[in-house]
Parts: C-alpha cells; structure tokens; sequence
C-alpha cells in the first residue's frame, strides 16, 4: 500500500538520535518546562523568523489561549472558513465566542478577502484565516482588510508549518501564529503538541502564565489559565526533527512537483497556488467531480488517499448555521488528498500518476 503518511519509513533516518533526545530529557531530572523546551522555543522562534514561540499541548490549545486574550464577551464573533479542521472552530467555543464563518476563493479554498467586510459586525473581535493544506490565504489583502477595520488576525498555521507568502512565514502577518506538532504534520511530534509564535513581549508573557493555570513567577495565579505546557520529551523529539525540516519541505516540494509534470488527466484538477506563496504540502489536494470514481480506482491500486474535509464545519450538528456557503460546499464533494509525505518514493508518485491518467 501507498501511504498518505507514513512516518515509519522516515525513523530509521532519525531514530538514534530521537532515543539520545529521549534518554537526554530521562536522565536530566527536569519534564516539564525544562532546557529542552526552551531550546526548542528558541529554535523555533528562529526558524519562523519570529521573536517568541510558546510551547503548548497542541495546535488546538495554541488558538484557545491566543483567543482568550482577546476578553470576549458572551455573542462575540470570530470570523473563519468553514473548510476547515473542528479543531479551528472547537478552540472559537472554549474561549467563550461564535465561529462566524465567510465562504472561500474558488480558485485556492482559502479565506475569500473580498466577503470579509460583508461578515464583519459589532461583534466581530478578530479574523481566524486559515492556512489550509500548506498552503496559504492571501496575507496582502487579508491585513488590508483588518487593518482598515481595526480588527486583529490570528493565524491558524497547524498545517503550514514551512509555507511562506512574499517571503515571510505563515504566522507573523497577525497578533499571533498558532501550529500543531500533530505526528501527520510537516514537523510532528510523536504524539499531540503544539506552539505559538509571536513578535508581541506582552502578549508572549501573558501567554506563558495562560499555559501554566495564570501564575507568574511567584506562583501566584493573576488570571484564569489552564494546563497547557508541552511535554518536555516531546520538545526534545521536536528539536530532532526541526535540524531535518528543510530537507523534508524539499522533498515534498519535488513530490508535488512531480505530480503537475506526470498527471495529465484533464478531468484531475491540479491545486493552485497564488504566485506570492511558496507551499510546504502538507497535503496535495486535487479536485475531480467523480470522487467516488478515482477513489475506488487508487484503492483498488493499493494506494491510500484522504478528504481534508468531506464536510464543511457549519454543516456539522455542533456549529449548524443553517447557511450556504456555495464554493466551500461544492470543494468539499470534490477534493482529494493524495500521497505526500517525506518518504514517499518517485516511483510511488508516478503509480499513483498513472492510475490517475487511466481514469
């Protein structure tokens, strides 16, 4: 079988130093908040080119802490796609405000930036874009429209960890960037972790007492917070993968490359990518109207495939909306996801190419 992921085929190229890491934190006597995950902060920071990063359980907790700094009132709104993971929307709930949702571009599924202004009410305390499948929303225009509204943005970058736009990294355009170490993700942990990054000192600061129950240094609790630290193991584990990072983007940049130049099938529409950015492929999502059709054919190849997502959030009991968001709704009856990841073989590229072109 052809994988969508697979990260066994990628340990052995780490997996010594992973166990040093592991052993490294066991042998310390510090698990939780300790050097490993300073340094990873530090490291990290670094590679997304931002002046802080906080180290958090997961992707999910990244956006509910950064969300709660907003002081929302009951009836406040966050304004966010609904193609999108639960996740996104599940992080707008625990911190006390509504998914507001705007539809998406028809030619990359990011966050339209010409709706924004029609979404926008009294209510509205932030926009939530997010940067879907390693891909990205159009930064440019997205700021434009916030900054002449006078609202803040808080990117949900849980899956474009390595994605750019005019050359700047997913994550520093808003108040604040939110990732997740998820294992499937470009950089994942071995289990849930996540961060946040910034360029803001006192939204870091405050951030760091949210992810450890609002105590400050003296241990004294000045706000609500919550238990939210990362695993110390799990950051050592992260500061190994970080080093292999840009090799890994490399290569899933020549697998998607290498999808545009083998599939030919003009009824397989290849993603689109707006020229300022330069995706990192978490996924490689192709569109075709017989879904059901090129499923069963890669199944019955022994190739796996994936749908990021088959149901638009607002369509899901918990955030119902009874509203029709027209581009999202007709994407999600057509995407596919096909295999991408690090360890993935030419050879498996062009399989999946051929059955696809046989259709």
């Amino acid at each position: 079988m052809i994988q969508t992921f697979d990260y066994q085929k990628t340990l052995p190229e780490i997996e010594q130093e992973v166990m040093q890491a592991v052993r490294r934190v066991l042998h310390s006597g510090s698990l939780i908040l300790g050097p490993e995950t300073e340094s990873f902060e530090q490291e990290f920071a670094k590679y997304i080119g931002a002046k802080h990063c906080i180290g958090v359980t997961s992707g999910t907790t990244a956006l509910h802490l950064v969300l709660t700094t907003l002081s929302i009132d009951p009836g406040d709104e966050i304004i966010t796609v609904p193609n999108t993971c639960v996740p996104t929307v599940s992080a707008v709930r625990l911190a006390g405000a509504e998914p507001h949702f705007t539809d998406v571009k028809e030619i990359d599924l990011m966050m339209d930036t010409d709706k924004i202004s029609e979404s926008v009410s009294s209510r509205t305390r932030c926009l939530l874009p997010v940067h879907l499948w390693g891909q990205s929303a159009d930064m440019n225009a997205l700021m434009s429209q916030a900054n002449l509204l006078d609202i803040p943005v808080i990117e949900d970058c849980a899956q474009a960890c390595g994605t750019t736009y005019g050359g700047i990294h997913a994550g520093l355009f808003g108040i604040a960037g939110c990732f997740s170490f998820y294992p499937t993700k470009n950089l994942g942990a071995y289990g849930d972790a996540g961060a946040i990054v910034t360029n803001d000192d006192e939204l870091a600061n405050r951030l760091r007492k949210l992810r450890t129950y609002g105590m400050n240094q003296k241990g004294q609790a000045t706000e609500n917070g919550m238990n939210a630290r990362i695993s110390e193991i799990q950051a050592a584990i992260l500061r190994v993968k970080l080093k292999y990072l840009p090799g890994w983007l490399g290569r899933r940049q020549a697998i998607a490359q290498l999808y545009r130049e083998t599939v030919s099938n003009p009824n397989i529409c290849l993603p689109m990518t707006q020229k300022d950015v330069v995706p990192s492929y978490h996924q490689f999502v192709v569109r075709c109207e017989n879904r059901q059709k090129v499923i069963d054919r890669l199944s019955t190849n022994d190739i796996g495939w994936a749908i990021h997502y088959a149901t638009p959030v607002h369509k899901m009991t918990a955030f119902d909306t009874n509203e029709s968001f027209p581009v999202a709704e007709k994407a999600a009856a057509e995407i596919l996801s096909l295999p991408i990841h690090e360890a993935l073989e030419d050879w498996e590229v062009e399989k999946v190419a051929k059955v696809l072109n046989s259709i």
